[in-house]
């Protein structure tokens, strides 16, 4: 999918239930925490599985990816480090005015 083809979506936090949260899947039924939207990435900034293990967190990448948006996750901790290199994420570093650099995972 291009870039002209993706959701007219304003930049910003993207909340569990919200109208953006539901189109993804991102719902407090499943999830704790928040999104963050910047053009056309979407950042896992910081969320938490309610029910480890059922496949929920590759349903909400699969839902960002099928929009065409690239996921991204910042400085992943625990098991999202083994998550995200199964699904063929790489780091890599980025640097943010606020923070400085910033360790980026990335399909690619």
């Amino acid at each position: 999918m291009n870039a002209c083809a993706l959701p007219e979506w304003p930049d910003g936090k993207i909340d569990l239930d919200s109208a953006i949260g539901n189109a993804l899947g991102f719902t407090s039924a499943k999830f704790d925490g928040w999104l963050w939207k910047t053009d056309d990435q979407i950042t896992i900034s910081f969320i938490e599985s309610i029910q480890a293990g059922k496949g929920n967190l590759s349903k909400l990448f699969d839902a960002i990816e099928a929009i065409g948006f690239k996921v991204a996750v910042p400085t992943p901790m625990h098991d999202m480090r083994e998550i995200l290199i199964r699904k063929g994420f790489r780091p890599h570093i980025e640097m943010d005015a606020e923070l400085g650099p910033v360790e980026l995972w990335t399909k690619g």
